[in-house]
């Protein structure tokens, strides 16, 4: 039985959860519990607070798990990123009193604190860059770091700045880390069951299914290859003749984010009766 390791609570529980329904997978009914069985596709899914799933992962305890690459990076485990889930983004970054640094490139950042909450995160970035510098862990409430004279910058996960901003506090340089949750598994694992090819399969087809739509549209056998050069498909487009002579019927996934920008192409090249129908599942 294949065990899977989910976010019990935070920013990427809930969809954590949805894409792991929308893939086919049984998940639990009361956010209390810490085990859900899915007998029927023979995986077992642990609910684990985000920063520890990579630690479970990389010691083989549990088969496969879904967190942050952040957090991945963060927990300097044996566990490695297999799959982008395209959900929880975030930006990590440097902040600072404006004016107090003397610039915004790595080496700028030498014998100073830089406090964060990810101090695996951090020093990777400086060993990286090679530059020596005071990491200082705190669990929350970093922007207040250099105010009460702990640190001189900070290091942390930025949205918007708003909370920054309210600390008398800005971005620097460009972003240390872009994140977003991901699909991780222990680093040289046997990954050839059923059971993790299939979940595999599954989660890119939510993907594909999340960023694609289904378009449909009747047009005149004269006007196809202007029709199909703006649809063609992930292979090719499906055409198929229409009862009314001289026109045909099309079928095409196109992505949802160009959606309306090609049905006003398509309806200016004479196409008919466009329609758009999401797509729930697929495998490619």
């Amino acid at each position: 039985m294949l065990r899977i390791a989910v976010p019990n609570k935070g920013t990427l529980s809930g969809p954590a959860a949805q894409m792991l329904q929308e893939a086919g997978y049984r998940q639990r009914s009361d956010p209390k519990d810490l085990l859900c069985r899915d007998v029927a596709n023979d995986v077992e899914f642990f609910y684990l607070r985000p920063r520890d799933i990579a630690t479970y992962v990389g010691s083989g305890d549990l088969d496969l798990g879904i967190t942050g690459r952040d957090l991945l990076i963060d927990a300097e485990s044996d566990a490695e990123e297999v799959l982008d889930l395209g959900f929880g983004r975030a930006t990590f970054r440097f902040a600072a009193v404006a004016g107090s640094l003397k610039g915004s490139e790595p080496g700028d950042l030498a014998g100073l604190r830089v406090a964060t909450a990810y101090p695996g995160v951090m020093q990777r970035y400086l060993t990286e860059h090679g530059v020596t510098a005071e990491v200082i862990r705190l669990d929350g409430a970093v922007e207040n770091a250099i105010r009460l004279g702990v640190a001189d910058v900070i290091a942390d996960v930025v949205e918007t700045g708003a909370t920054l901003r309210q600390a008398g506090l800005e971005t620097i340089g460009e972003p240390i880390l872009r994140s977003s949750a991901v699909l991780i598994r222990r680093a040289g694992s046997d990954t050839d069951g059923g059971g993790y090819k299939q979940l595999l399969r599954r989660l890119q087809g939510v993907l594909v299914a999340r960023r694609y739509v289904m378009l449909a549209y009747d047009v005149r056998a004269d006007a196809l290859d202007a029709a199909v050069a703006l649809t063609p498909g992930i292979e090719s487009p499906t055409i198929s003749p229409l009862h009314r002579e001289g026109w045909v019927a099309v079928q095409a996934m196109v992505l949802r984010d160009e959606m309306h920008r090609i049905m006003d192409e398509l309806y200016d090249v004479g196409a008919r009766a466009i329609l758009v129908t999401d797509i729930h599942a697929c495998r490619l």
